[in-house]
């Protein structure tokens, strides 16, 4: 991997990933271009422009979304589609107009369909019907990649994205009932250790099967892919391991520290049964990912208690 220098924008670096890709490229040669909600509407395609033009940057992560968990993506489709394909749109239009020589957009597995082959491979992309639960957000992602794709064919300009897997780790949203899966099982068993509760219920059956990436890993990935001559125009980043929820939610009580009974809610939807990623392009290409799930939930509750005692922790 060559070293990274230039003028790097990082968009979303309030966020959980793109703080970590901060935290990762100020081990590199390069400057960091960020910037707020409020000095940047990234839904505004005009002042996205005018950001570009002004500040000039070599390059682009693209590390900005509207989030959520199955509830929220299923409650508020309008808001997760239209705003998400109203920022990558402007941002990647407007790196074109401006000259950026590189533009990394960062999506997300749940692009591939419900129903695909496992592990997934890339050329699974529109293989299949989506998962209906964030089908709004896929196609958002979907949308911003295959611009990427089409600006890279027509125009030559090196726009490529990365499609990471579940992401957990500091900087993450615990918010009760719109998180995803994993800092919700960790803010439910920490309050029911605190509260002396005998069940933590989770939601679903307990049986889809999830994998898991530390966000330090999926940061070391976009570095490493940054300082690639010719990368893919999408790659799968993972761990390419996965384990059922149930598993999950056993992993997360004993690394809280919680004993009592876990019960599942089959109510609740289960999202997509099986997601787990074929990581052979990026380990072919010599990237592989350095924390495991244990040793990373570790850290992770101890960022949470850090975070919470400071007042600090993202639950919105």
């Amino acid at each position: 991997m060559t070293q990274i220098t230039g003028k790097i924008y990082v968009a979303g670096h309030r966020g959980m990933v793109g703080s970590a890709v901060c935290r990762r490229l100020a081990k590199e040669s390069c400057q960091i271009i960020t910037a707020t909600r409020e000095q940047l509407d990234l839904t505004d395609a005009a002042a996205v422009s005018e950001f570009f033009s002004d500040h000039k940057p070599d390059a682009v992560v693209f590390a900005a979304a509207k989030v959520g968990g199955v509830l929220a993506n299923d409650t508020f489709p309008v808001e997760f589609l239209s705003d998400n394909v109203l920022m990558s749109t402007a941002a990647i239009n407007a790196a074109y107009q401006a000259n950026v020589n590189r533009f990394l957009f960062l999506g997300s597995t749940c692009i591939y369909p419900r129903d695909c082959a496992q592990p997934i491979q890339e050329d699974s992309l529109l293989s299949g019907p989506l998962e209906k639960t964030n089908e709004a957000y896929a196609l958002a992602k979907i949308c911003g990649l295959k611009l990427c794709q089409f600006y890279r064919r027509q125009h030559g300009v090196l726009f490529h994205s990365a499609m990471p897997t579940n992401l957990y780790g500091p900087g993450d949203n615990y918010h009760r009932e719109h998180s995803h899966v994993l800092p919700a099982l960790i803010r439910r068993f920490h309050e029911a250790k605190q509260n002396d509760d005998p069940e933590v219920m989770i939601w679903g059956t307990g049986t889809p099967r999830r994998e898991f990436l530390h966000v330090d890993d999926l940061a070391d990935a976009i570095t490493f892919l940054l300082g690639t001559s010719e990368p893919p125009d999408w790659v799968n980043v993972g761990t390419g391991v996965d384990l059922s929820i149930s598993e999950l939610a056993k992993l997360v009580a004993q690394t809280v520290g919680y004993s009592g009974a876990i019960v599942t809610d089959p109510a609740r939807p289960d999202g997509t049964p099986v997601k787990c990623t074929d990581m052979t392009k990026l380990h072919t290409m010599g990237w592989k990912h350095s924390i495991d799930l244990a040793n990373g939930l570790e850290m992770t509750y101890h960022h949470y208690l850090e975070e919470l005692e400071s007042g600090k922790l993202r639950s919105v």
